[in-house]
């Protein structure tokens, strides 16, 4: 999950399972839930949640981009205005299976890719690093967006998938029409992650401190099923789905590269996993915490069990027109798929904004 140690003021809310934005924020990204829920002066109402779906993609597709041969689902029309969905972390592309058709169904072109280390993304390569810091995760995307030959789209995603939407709108503007960015600004950098958290932040990331060792490294590859199970119960706690929503998602972690992705990603965003010489500018970049200037809509759950910033922590890391939602019933981390209809009108909305 998203936020890591964010400097960003952070109360505690969900573990997120992503570094979170790395400045002053970091005090406020943990302060206590029902805060975080207050800050909105009216709640989205959202559907029920839902035990399960039937709904399903067309079949996957593949192709070559970048380090990665991408697996990734499509719907809507070729030449429509082009959105792509990104999950993250322990989730995959099922997370947007409703949000998918809506989006389709209004003219856009959809693209949903398996994040490296998830499904059937693989890498072309066995000699590449297997990294997941935060600048190497927004090349992917935009090497799969040269490969696809779409030049500008709508990004928008949750944990992992929210930190590669920001990442992009600060480092690739002109790819961007808008984002959608559940948790809000996410980018950070190991050392804006050094500042120690009060307990109870602290106790957010058990995870991430459990990934810093290697007994935590071999028990998370033995016990993948449980442990991630016990994560979408803990992001998501009013979410009641069942075993095969996810079990479905769960193959995804079956990809061979998964434990080492995930542990990098953790280890690094804590300073203690190196990453690429070649990504050092962009991540000197990301480390100055840069303005997101393209048109964004940041959205958060109202029981959203994992740790977020609350939305006044980054509203000033938003200058281009921006929108907040808080959207109500109980709905956790995983917001795409617990409230598929919210998260589609964010996407809808942010794109007629350009």
């Amino acid at each position: 999950m998203e936020p890591t140690h964010t400097t960003l003021p952070v109360r505690l809310h969900r573990r997120r399972f992503f570094g979170a934005a790395a400045m002053t924020l970091a005090a406020a990204q943990f302060a206590d839930v029902g805060s975080a829920r207050a800050q909105a002066a009216a709640t989205e109402p959202a559907p029920p949640p839902r035990p399960g779906t039937c709904a399903a993609f067309a079949p996957l597709k593949q192709i070559d981009a970048g380090l990665l041969s991408v697996n990734y689902a499509e719907a809507g029309p070729g030449d429509g205005p082009a959105v792509i969905l990104l999950h993250g972390w322990p989730y995959d592309i099922y997370s947007f299976v409703d949000v998918t058709p809506l989006l389709a169904a209004k003219g856009y072109r959809v693209i949903v890719p398996f994040l490296r280390g998830y499904g059937g993304t693989t890498f072309l390569s066995s000699a590449t690093m297997r990294n997941a810091q935060q600048s190497a995760v927004g090349l992917d995307i935009i090497a799969l967006m040269d490969a696809l030959k779409i030049r500008k789209a709508t990004i928008a995603g949750f944990d992992w998938g929210a930190r590669t939407a920001d990442v992009m709108a600060v480092l690739w503007p002109e790819r961007c029409k808008g984002i959608v960015s559940v948790s809000g600004y996410l980018i950070s950098s190991p050392a804006g992650n050094q500042t120690p958290l009060p307990p109870q932040g602290a106790a957010a990331f058990w995870y991430q401190y459990y990934f810093a060792t290697e007994l935590g490294k071999a028990g998370y590859a033995k016990y993948l099923h449980d442990f991630n199970k016990l994560i979408w119960h803990q992001a998501s706690p009013k979410w009641n789905f069942d075993d095969a929503t996810y079990d479905r998602s769960a193959a995804a972690f079956n990809n061979p590269d998964h434990v080492d992705l995930v542990m990098h990603d953790y280890r690094w965003r804590l300073g203690l996993a190196d990453g690429e010489r070649k990504y050092d500018a962009l991540e000197q970049q990301l480390a100055a915490l840069p303005v997101v200037t393209v048109p964004a809509i940041t959205m958060e759950g109202d029981s959203n069990g994992a740790a977020h910033p609350p939305s006044t922590a980054y509203r000033d890391k938003f200058s281009g027109k921006y929108d907040y939602r808080l959207i109500g019933g109980g709905v956790g981390h995983n917001l795409p798929q617990e409230a598929p209809q919210a998260f589609a009108q964010a996407v809808i909305d942010v794109s007629g904004w350009a």
